[in-house]
Parts: structure tokens; C-alpha cells; sequence
């Protein structure tokens, strides 16, 4: 049998143990979702999943697969966040072959609370070193699940100088019409972001399209920019 369904199970029978019931009805309040939390905050369940890796060692992409993939499916939400936990530590497997991985896993997100982080943290990278890749953001900006259009904007929050901003550019100003706050502010987020970049770029790009970009966008964009002047 593989290790690795044992080391899922022990960090779900850990997590039961250190869940507190007060604690998961206000983080499943605060997340606005059906989905059941343990109750588990951040600082423990990062060492739960330390505990596992002790104990366990990762050796193959399969595994990793395996792993992420079982995480992810968990009934309770910490068990998402150990996914990506454990997608993001093991960097080795952060291959191109993993693109599929993290592409199922965004398919099945439901809020920014997983959506951002595959985003931004495990799609971007994979982006930005296989620009082959970038035809999946044009295929999500146009798509009807609103998270994956953020996702195809988030997907370059980290690129910094690597920044595809033809094709950037191009997304915002698909998507800059829409009232949907999560798609606003995704905007501005990521043109606040690569404004500590290119400072003068963000600043003539929103002057320019000043009747297409929202308020909130706009004034997310200009955060930076505004606090150093």
C-alpha cells in the first residue's frame, strides 16, 4: 500500500484532534460556504503537516499527485489547505506535469480563500516558466466560472519583471467592465502589484482607460504608487 494514504490520515486524524468547535463555525462564517472546517488554525495545521513529513518521505510525482490530490478532496476545508500546502513544499514536483494538478483543483475552488493562492502561487510559477501555457489564461478569462476569470489575472501577480503585460494588458481590459467585485479587485491587485516594478507604466495605464477601469480598481492600482509620493 502506498505511504501515502497514510500520511493523509494522519494529518485528517490530527486535525480532529486539535479542531475546536467555536473556532470552525466562525471560520466556515467568515468563508460564507457550506463546507465544514475542523477548526484548525494556520500555525497548527502547518505543523501537523510537518509532523507528516517526518514521518513520510515524498519521493516520486506520483506520490506527490497522490497526496495533493487526496488532500483536496478531504470534506473539510483545512484538508484544501494542506493541498496546497503540500503543492507548494515539495518543489521538485512543481513540474509542467503538475499543471494538471493544480488546474483540477482551481476547476473545483469555490472561493478566493484557494482560489488565490493556486493562482498566484503554483499556476503563476508554472506560467511564467512555460509561456506555452498562457493559452490557458486566454481560455479562463472568457470562461463562465467568474474564479477562473480572477485566476487568469492572479496568475501573474508574482512575475514582477517577467510580466506578460501585452498580454496582461489585455485581460484587464477584457474584463474591466464587469461589477463582480472579486474580478474588480483582482485588477487592481495585480497592477498595484506590478506597479512596485513599473511605477510609471501602472500610472499612464490607468490615466488612459480612466472611463473603463473601476473606482475600486483604480484606487487598489494606485495604493503604492500614491503612498510613495
Amino acid at each position: 500500500m502506498s505511504l501515502i494514504i497514510p500520511m493523509v490520515i494522519f494529518m485528517q486524524q490530527r486535525m480532529a484532534e486539535a479542531g475546536n468547535a467555536e473556532d470552525a463555525k466562525a471560520m466556515q462564517a467568515y468563508m460564507k460556504t457550506e463546507q465544514p472546517f475542523y477548526g484548525v488554525k494556520t500555525p497548527e495545521r502547518q505543523a501537523i503537516f510537518k509532523q507528516a513529513r517526518e514521518h513520510t518521505k515524498v519521493s516520486t510525482f506520483t506520490d506527490y499527485s497522490r497526496l495533493v490530490l487526496w488532500l483536496w478532496s478531504g470534506e473539510n476545508r483545512e484538508e484544501q489547505y494542506l493541498a496546497m500546502d503540500a503543492a507548494e513544499y515539495y518543489k521538485a514536483f512543481r513540474t509542467k506535469e503538475a499543471f494538471e494538478i493544480y488546474e483540477e483543483m482551481l476547476l473545483e475552488a469555490s472561493h478566493w480563500d484557494t482560489v488565490d493562492k493556486i493562482a498566484s502561487n503554483l499556476i503563476g510559477d508554472l506560467v511564467k516558466e512555460h509561456r506555452e501555457l498562457e493559452e490557458k489564461l486566454r481560455e479562463w478569462r472568457v470562461s463562465d466560472n467568474m474564479w477562473l476569470r480572477r485566476a487568469s489575472l492572479l496568475a501573474h501577480l508574482k512575475h514582477k519583471s517577467e510580466t506578460n503585460v501585452a498580454l496582461l494588458e489585455e485581460t484587464i481590459l477584457m474584463l474591466a467592465h464587469e461589477e463582480e467585485f472579486f474580478i474588480r479587485k483582482a485588477i487592481g491587485w495585480v497592477l498595484r502589484e506590478y506597479s512596485k516594478t513599473d511605477p510609471d507604466y501602472v500610472t499612464e495605464f490607468v490615466a488612459h482607460n480612466e472611463g473603463k477601469l473601476s473606482a475600486l480598481s483604480k484606487k487598489e492600482a494606485l495604493k503604492v504608487i500614491e503612498k510613495v509620493q
